[in-house]
Order: C-alpha cells, then sequence, then structure tokens
C-alpha cells in the first residue's frame, strides 16, 4: 500500500488553498490523503466554539478545523479517501514525524496568525528544511494553482548527489500529462583564466557544454523510467536561484532538490530552495537527496 499524501491544516487562506491543490494532487496519483492539525493549544485570535467543561477551547477548535477541512474535502471529491489526525505537539516536530510515513507533505505558505509581510512562514521553512520525504508549499497565482501552464519545471543540480528530484519531477510530469522543463543554470567567473587549452578562446562555451553534459547524466535514469513524457532540456546562463525564479512564471510546480546531512539539525536549504519556497509563482516541491 502506498503511503498517503499529508497535508497540514489550520484554518488559515493559505492551509485551504494547500488542501484544495492537496485534493487534486490525491486525486492525480490515486493516493489517500491524510488532514493533520498539531499545536500545542496555543489559542489563537478570532472566533472560538463554545467552551466545554471538560475539554480546552483550543482542543474544540482544532476538533472543528480538521472537522470542517474534511467535509470540505468529501464534498470536493468524495472519490479520494480522507482521514483526519489531531495533535498535540509542536507543529513542526509533529509534520516532521507525518513526514516519515507520507509520500509527501503539502503545506500552505503561510499559516494561521503570521504576519501578512512574510514571504513564507517559519513552520513552511522548517518542515521543508528538514524533512524526509517531499515537501510541496502551495504558493502562486491562479493559473499555478489551477495547473493551467501544462508543465513541470525542474531545476537540475549535481546528478552526483542523487537524482531523486528528477524521478519526482517525471513522476507528477506523467500523472498531469504536462511537458517537463529541466533546467541546468551555468555561470562563467569572472575571474577565470583561459591558460587550460580547454577554456582557451571560448570559456564560456566550455560551462555550457559541461552543464549539458551534466544535464542528460541527471535525467537518464529518468527519462528511461518515463518514456511517454516529453522532456525539453535547457541549459541557462546565470544564478540558478534567479533562473528558476523567473521560469517559475510558466510552471504549474518548480522541483528542486535538497541535500539532508545526517546529525545536522538546523535549517538544511541552499540558496536555490531558499530562493524558489520564497519567491516562486508557483507551488515548489522540495525533494530530499540523502547526504
Amino acid at each position: 500500500m502506498e503511503l498517503p499524501l499529508v497535508v497540514g491544516v489550520d484554518g488559515s487562506g493559505s492551509a485551504h488553498r494547500a488542501l484544495e491543490w492537496a485534493l487534486n494532487e490525491a486525486a492525480l496519483h490515486r493516493l489517500p490523503l491524510r488532514l493533520v492539525y498539531a499545536s500545542r493549544w496555543e489559542r489563537y485570535e478570532g472566533v472560538a466554539p463554545a467552551r466545554s467543561p471538560a475539554r480546552p477551547t483550543e482542543e474544540l477548535l482544532a476538533d472543528n478545523i480538521v472537522g470542517s477541512a474534511a467535509e470540505y474535502a468529501h464534498e470536493r471529491n468524495a472519490d479520494v479517501h480522507v482521514s483526519v489526525q489531531v495533535l498535540s505537539d509542536d507543529t513542526v516536530t509533529a509534520l516532521l514525524r507525518e513526514g516519515r510515513y507520507a509520500s509527501a507533505l503539502i503545506l500552505g505558505s503561510k499559516g494561521r496568525g503570521e504576519f501578512a509581510e512574510l514571504l513564507l512562514g517559519s513552520v513552511s521553512l522548517a518542515v521543508a528544511s528538514r524533512a524526509s520525504c517531499p515537501v510541496i508549499v502551495v504558493r502562486g497565482d491562479k493559473a499555478a494553482l489551477a495547473g493551467t501552464h501544462d508543465r513541470v519545471l525542474l531545476g537540475v543540480g549535481d546528478p552526483d548527489q542523487g537524482t531523486q528530484p528528477a524521478q519526482f519531477a517525471f513522476r507528477e510530469a506523467e500523472a498531469r500529462g504536462c511537458a517537463l522543463d529541466a533546467v541546468r543554470a551555468w555561470r562563467c567567473p569572472a575571474h577565470e583564466t583561459t591558460d587550460h587549452p580547454l577554456l582557451a578562446g571560448a570559456p564560456e562555451l566550455y560551462h555550457e557544454e559541461r552543464a549539458s553534459a551534466l544535464l542528460d547524466k541527471a535525467l537518464t535514469d529518468a527519462v528511461g523510467a518515463h518514456p511517454m513524457v516529453h522532456v525539453r532540456r535547457a541549459t541557462v546562463e546565470g544564478p540558478p536561484h534567479k533562473v528558476l525564479v523567473r521560469r517559475s512564471a510558466a510552471a504549474d510546480l518548480l522541483v528542486v532538490g535538497a541535500q539532508r546531512r545526517h546529525g545536522h539539525l538546523g535549517l538544511q536549504l541552499g540558496r536555490v530552495g531558499h530562493a524558489a519556497l520564497h519567491h516562486a509563482e508557483c507551488p515548489v516541491a522540495v525533494v530530499p537527496q540523502p547526504g
């Protein structure tokens, strides 16, 4: 039995958009969906359900949130099997634990009570940085959320660090029946000399050809496993984080990798992942690559 998709719900508008997206994702991949609410029963601002002598108001609020989310999910797509779970625990800790038994974690870009001017909420950033499964942060404009661009965008990193992001992107493109844009960015260092025979005359050509070779190497296995996916390969000069954020405006999903270092408890996102989560104009999938 395949592992479910897990979506974090907290009653916020961002979480509702994540739920809508997760329902479509579950239907595409024919996976069950688990709705998770986690909190240490901290009181949120706003109107809460009536007090009960037996249960804290915050616990009743949690039940109300997951109940409403489950009802919406059933009305939206009754074919998706939905379960709910309320956890009295720190949100990040709970979601990271849930991620061990999930195909992917799906989160809104910001949670309830977080400042409107924030580009990305603290929970989404922490979970995407540390989870052991892919994490999809749902953000972007209406076209991207509706999947009308008909393309998945893959940021291709070093293939020697693992091909998990490519495999994930190909599965997404195949399930959606859309094209896959695989992009490898490259740069020609300004301080580089042309003493090396391969760099003489046209150092930028050397770097572009090397980027093309790395792109082919990263995609070989995934192309073989998903021969029906139409792949458009591109090598682009420029900083990778800027190249991908710019191209995300024409994508339904951006897929990037994140190296996981064993024994390291802090945030484990590189510049590309960090920029994508904060600035991409479509949902972003961060796929862990075991370090």
